[in-house]
């Protein structure tokens, strides 16, 4: 079942998109201590999302299979250790 984990997005470049290769995911914002409620988003059909704190555009791509363009913008967990 870990393969079915969803994937951490953070921002702390400031760009105003990020390229994701997931529908479902969790946005951070920044990284800790700057970041905001780890808020779980769903495109559902579309292939587009805006988180409601950050104001970030996450941008579906099938080629990133869960990972991130920039990618930078992958959150790992063990990063708010």
């Amino acid at each position: 079942m870990a393969d079915h984990a969803i994937p951490y997005f953070k921002n702390d470049s400031g760009v105003p998109s990020i390229r994701i290769g997931a529908h479902r995911f969790k946005c951070v914002g920044a990284s800790p201590p700057f970041d905001h409620p780890h808020i779980f988003l769903d495109m559902g059909s579309d292939s587009e999302v805006v988180c409601p704190y950050c104001s970030t555009l996450f941008t579906y791509d099938a080629s990133l299979h869960g990972a991130a363009d920039p990618a930078d913008c992958v959150f790992e967990m063990h990063q708010a250790a």
